[in-house]
């Protein structure tokens, strides 16, 4: 039997044009968004990976242990302007922002109007995972809207058939790479797609000279890779082994679901139906998107990757969901009953959007954001790092002048780096963490070192014989990830050896 959505939906889109982008609506949840995002951006403080990606860029190189060079760069450029945290954080908003404005051009691609479009930027708006994502700068949230821009690009070159649309497709996915390598998963899903769905689009150059671009601007972290050993490689081995491998992986999978909004599942759930009916496979290039998404959740489970990695497809499930309920004017109630608009949709994605704010942004008393952290830890991380370093500070200040400080992880040597100098701390700081190993010791013997972190005693006791534990570090109360796991500041001395004798025991990547 015909689906309804077949009589209603329009054409697929000609190369004379799509539906246009309904920028007074979309633009209004746009500015809604950034406003509740910026009003509490720097709340609470740095987290440890902003940190890291500041320190990284200090050291220009086109990659690191674990990323490629723009996340590091655009934080170094930040990190120079006045405002502490907040000019990092205003980048993130900055890209959820973009995904709010990107997502409904890809509505319109599929053939959706104003309410569609909406529908679409309502639901990126209020999605879990693009909300906590944006709550601090990195890698994380500038994939998405890398993702996002993708999808738009591909469907419009899809549409267009045209070698100019088809580079700008490349560019952007080129652009994406030097951000962040799993972006190479959505390239293939959509090279997997094209071959079951859009083959004659693979027998024109287009396709291929948008490849050769997305090459050409990945190379150069490709090659700083190949140079240093692949120490990505490594540290997608480190992580997978973290998550407990491909079991890991599965047991995360509704983990996914919560980051996609429960209460919006209905609007999924049309989105999928819609890719499916008989109107969605007559816009063969839309169910592109479909095969992206199986192929994105497939291999991140498979490769032992996280549950928010394949998260930025669910922009092409919510535009097409939107689709499917501006067409057919009524979405299911739990009750299997029918609501009529769209605005049956309006208090589940009022629901989501409530839920994604209270959880991943740092709204709530510190005391509170530290009981739920076993829903998302990483808010409460973003508090008590000036408390860590006036602690070191005053253990500091019982050794001779000039005692290096050894972390334990990049997020400790970050916060020392950066906030130490204000808080009256001049020593130099040194980790063995990740790009900090590659970056190697420092001359000299560390006869004394003042060490801070999680590493115990044992692992200490590889480079000197003898530890004294000095204190627990405290991080003002809240528990996050060094004080569960029993993080601590030593003084160690008689050292086994120069520091270039020692480092290799101490080098460690995860």
């Amino acid at each position: 039997m015909t689906d309804i959505a077949e009589s209603v939906l329009p054409a697929t889109p000609s190369a004379a044009g799509r539906e246009r982008i309904a920028w007074r609506p979309v633009g209004l949840v746009a500015t809604v968004v950034a406003a509740v995002h910026l009003a509490v951006a720097a709340r609470y403080g740095w987290h440890r990976d902003e940190f890291y990606y500041v320190i990284c860029g200090r050291h220009s190189a086109w990659g690191y242990a674990d990323q490629p060079p723009l996340a590091p760069l655009l934080a170094r450029l930040a990190a120079a302007l006045p405002g502490g945290v907040l000019p990092l954080r205003v980048l993130a908003v900055a890209a959820q922002v973009g995904c709010v404005l990107l997502a409904p051009m890809l509505a319109a691609e599929f053939g959706g109007g104003r309410r569609a479009q909406t529908i679409t930027a309502a639901a990126i708006a209020a999605a879990p995972a693009f909300v906590a994502s944006s709550l601090l700068f990195g890698t994380t949230v500038l994939d998405q809207v890398a993702w996002v821009a993708v999808l738009v690009l591909v469907a419009r070159a899809l549409r267009l058939r045209t070698a100019g649309s088809w580079l700008a497709a490349g560019a952007s996915a080129g652009v994406g790479l030097e951000n962040k390598d799993t972006l190479a998963v959505l390239l293939l899903g959509v090279l997997v797609g094209l071959a079951l769905l859009r083959r004659e689009a693979l027998r024109t150059a287009g396709p291929w000279l948008g490849g050769v671009m997305t090459l050409a601007l990945a190379a150069p972290n490709v090659i700083w890779d190949a140079a240093h050993g692949w120490p990505n490689l490594r540290m997608a081995h480190s992580l997978a082994a973290e998550q407990g491998g491909q079991l890991g992986s599965l047991a995360q999978l509704p983990v996914l679901v919560l980051l996609a909004g429960p209460p919006m599942i209905t609007l999924w759930v049309l989105g999928v139906r819609w890719l499916a009916s008989p109107a969605g496979r007559a816009h063969r290039w839309v169910l592109v998107v479909a095969v992206v998404a199986v192929v994105a959740v497939v291999v991140f489970t498979a490769s032992g990757g996280k549950a928010y990695y394949p998260a930025p497809v669910l922009a092409g499930l919510f535009a097409a969901g939107a689709v499917r309920v501006e067409s057919t004017q009524w979405v299911a109630d739990r009750a299997g009953g029918r609501v009529r608009g769209w605005g049956g949709l309006a208090r589940p994605i009022g629901v989501s959007a409530l839920a994604a704010v209270l959880i991943g942004l740092p709204v709530l008393p510190v005391s509170a954001a530290s009981a739920i952290r076993v829903v998302n830890p990483t808010v409460v991380e973003t508090y008590g790092w000036p408390g860590f370093v006036d602690q070191v500070r005053q253990a500091a200040a019982a050794l001779p002048p000039g005692t290096p400080i050894f972390t334990s992880n990049y997020g400790e040597a970050g916060a020392l780096t950066i906030l130490g100098p204000g808080q009256g701390l001049r020593q130099p700081v040194l980790s063995a963490q990740n790009t900090y190993a590659l970056w190697g010791p420092p001359p000299g013997r560390p006869d004394v070192a003042l060490c801070v972190g999680e590493f115990g005693p044992a692992y200490l006791h590889r480079a000197w014989a003898e530890v004294t534990e000095v204190d627990p570090i405290r991080m003002n109360g809240v528990h996050d990830e060094e004080t569960d796991h029993h993080a601590a500041i030593y003084v160690c001395r008689q050292p086994l050896g120069s520091w270039a004798q020692l480092w290799p025991a101490l080098v460690h990547f995860d």
